[in-house]
């Protein structure tokens, strides 16, 4: 018999959902590497876009789950205008050691300091300095008073 090399017969299967972790190794899929937004971003965006449907009249469709997404997102995003949020993404999107989720996780919680921060985010251990993180975490909270 010889030894042929054959195609595999399966294709490989990814890992099941719900797989994802996100503790001191960030493990998210799918979602490794997706664009994210923080709570504030979010609102934002969704917020013009009903806007718009609404000056532009088209059937807005809102649902029950939209509305309770908009009365989320109004409890809980901490930037409410739109300077303070893009200002907010500057900040964040100058700490390039920082992963996408990572820095919409410090976005949308806007811990008091760099000690609760890296509790709730423990990926951030050996990835920013308590210091560089508390600098950060002091001008976004500048923003939040504005």
């Amino acid at each position: 018999m010889s030894d042929q090399n054959h195609a595999p017969t399966a294709r490989s299967k990814p890992p099941p959902a719900g797989e994802e972790e996100a503790g001191t190794m960030l493990k998210l899929g799918e979602f490794e590497d997706v664009d994210t937004l923080t709570l504030s971003e979010a609102s934002l965006v969704i917020n013009a876009l009903m806007t718009k449907r609404r000056k532009d009249r088209k059937d807005r469709n809102e649902t029950d789950v939209l509305n309770k997404t908009l009365d989320y997102l109004d409890a809980f995003a901490r930037f409410k205008q739109k300077e303070n949020v893009e200002a907010v993404e500057r900040l964040l999107s100058a700490h390039k050691e920082l992963t996408k989720y990572e820095r919409a996780q410090i976005g949308s919680l806007c811990c008091d300091s760099a000690d609760e921060c890296k509790t709730l985010i423990p990926s951030l251990a050996d990835k920013i300095s308590d210091e560089d993180l508390q600098e950060l975490l002091d001008e976004m909270a500048k923003l939040m008073s504005t």
